[in-house]
């Protein structure tokens, strides 16, 4: 078997007198794969010798100013109280170095860098998908998820998927966006108005700055026609109507309720043709 060569292809004189490469090989023998050196992490901040400027201005270890002066004598000073010469600002004119204790500099530099991080907020984008004929109950279902997420901190991104022929009627999809918007509308910003990608109609909604959301909807009062249902719905009570006063047909769905009519109140017809439907 012929050993591969790396890098470029040197030709061969082999024993015909022709440039090959097929041949021979072995006198180019591949180096060993020593992997990756180790790079030791680069220092941010420069320290003592290596500070490039001739002069620099000088903060002691109590926080007061020595200063400008050249970088070998503030270094001899720092030396000289058993400190180290740290460059803090090298964009200065000219740069500013203190006098500080190298590796307490960097605890406290990781310090405040892993504060800063805790105060970080990071905003994500949920996505709540819908569709063109998404009823209004489920309509409400999605809108109490999105307002969770706009109570959260985050953004809500409202995806409607059109399917077969329901591309060609993209107002029923911005209809369905618009209905959820009227629900959190008091706690939302549209930050992307309703735009098609494909066949999906995205919206994207963020919380309302200086408003405080909650996670979820308060009890609200129902629409006066619902309101009319449940009254004309609750009028009739148990043991008003009698067995055998209401006829087939004049009830309807929804007039009386489940356990208004108690078991044994109308018998059952027996399934003996000649026997007479008794009634309490």
């Amino acid at each position: 078997m012929i050993p591969r060569f790396r890098g470029a292809k040197f030709p061969v004189l082999c024993s015909t007198g022709h440039n090959r490469q097929t041949k021979n090989l072995w006198r180019y023998p591949i180096p060993p794969f020593r992997g990756r050196r180790f790079q030791p992490p680069r220092e941010t901040h420069r320290v003592n010798k290596r500070i490039l400027s001739k002069e620099v201005r000088v903060i002691g270890e109590d926080g007061k100013q020595l200063g400008i002066m050249p970088t070998h004598i503030a270094c001899r000073i720092a030396e000289e109280k058993g400190l180290d010469l740290v460059e803090v600002n090298p964009k200065g004119a000219p740069p500013v170095c203190k006098i500080i204790d190298h590796g307490r500099f960097k605890y406290e530099e990781a310090k405040k860098k892993s504060a800063s991080k805790k105060k970080q907020t990071i905003v994500q984008v949920k996505e709540v998908k819908l569709r063109p004929k998404t009823d209004k109950h489920d309509v409400a279902v999605k809108a109490r998820a999105t307002l969770r997420f706009l109570s959260d901190g985050n953004k809500a991104k409202l995806v409607v998927q059109f399917r077969g022929r329901e591309i060609v009627h993209p107002e029923t999809g911005k209809a369905v966006l618009m209905k959820v918007l009227q629900e959190i509308g008091d706690f939302a910003v549209v930050e992307q108005m309703p735009m098609m990608e494909g066949r999906r109609m995205i919206m994207i909604i963020a919380p309302k700055p200086g408003v405080n959301i909650p996670k979820r909807f308060e009890d609200r009062e129902l629409p006066e026609d619902e309101n009319d249902e449940m009254k004309k719905a609750g009028d009739v009570k148990a043991g008003d109507v009698k067995a055998g006063d209401v006829k087939a047909g004049d009830v309807k769905a929804g007039d009386v309720k489940a356990g208004d009519v108690k078991a044994g109140d109308v018998k059952r017809r027996s399934t003996d043709p000649h026997a007479r439907c008794t009634r309490t």
